[in-house]
């Protein structure tokens, strides 16, 4: 059963994830909080396998909810929701640890689909996402040379395939492998960059021209 969890300071949007999630089979909606302020101890007792968090809420918001999960619940996945346009906002969230991103219009289909994605292992971004973080990296200078990071060309493409947000079952199947090689070069490709995500790793690679 995937646990959900969701954070927003809208209440109708609240509600609407909540029932959105129950009625999918395999899902089950464990909380809806307005905002992060008492997120561990609201989290403690049952903790979730997904998070979708609302970048803007007051108090304490999502960016400082996704540093508090990676904190204190390591193995739970985050997928960010934001209506913004703003560079620096998404930016901030892979960089806290954020698994996915989601814009707040996408159909409900589309958030269903991102929660199973996150779960197995990939780092769902819609096209518009995916596109503004894109162009943010492609402004920024190289801080390291890819080399330095010493990944090898197996390591390098699956990096790659991160990036596309691909799932490690498809990587798996594409390059006649297990799950399990995959996710043992996954782990080192973490590992070598310093991270904990996909999507950490993603930008990172992006930055550093990695790939």
């Amino acid at each position: 059963m995937i646990k959900v969890v969701v954070f927003d300071d809208h209440k109708s949007r609240r509600e609407a994830l909540e029932l959105l999630v129950n009625i999918q089979p395999g899902m089950i909606c464990t909380g809806a909080y307005e905002d992060c302020s008492n997120l561990v101890r609201d989290l403690a007792k049952n903790i979730p396998s997904v998070v979708l968090m609302d970048i803007n809420m007051p108090r304490v918001g999502g960016i400082d909810g996704v540093k508090l999960l990676r904190k204190h619940f390591p193995d739970t996945c985050v997928i960010m929701q934001t209506v913004f346009e703003n560079d620096e906002s998404i930016f901030e969230s892979i960089l806290a640890g954020a698994h996915g991103y989601i814009l707040k219009k996408a159909p409900n289909e589309k958030i269903i689909e991102a929660i199973l994605e996150v779960m197995d292992g990939g780092a769902p971004m819609t096209p518009y996402v995916a596109a503004r973080v894109l162009n943010y990296f492609n402004k920024r200078k190289p801080v390291t040379k890819g080399a330095e990071y010493e990944l090898s060309p197996r390591e390098l493409d699956i990096l790659t395939r991160l990036s596309k947000g691909m799932s490690h079952k498809l990587m798996a199947y594409e390059l006649l492998l297990s799950v399990h090689t995959i996710d043992r070069h996954i782990k080192n490709i973490y590992r070598k960059l310093h991270v904990h995500s996909a999507s950490e790793a993603v930008a990172i690679a992006l930055q550093n021209q990695i790939i």
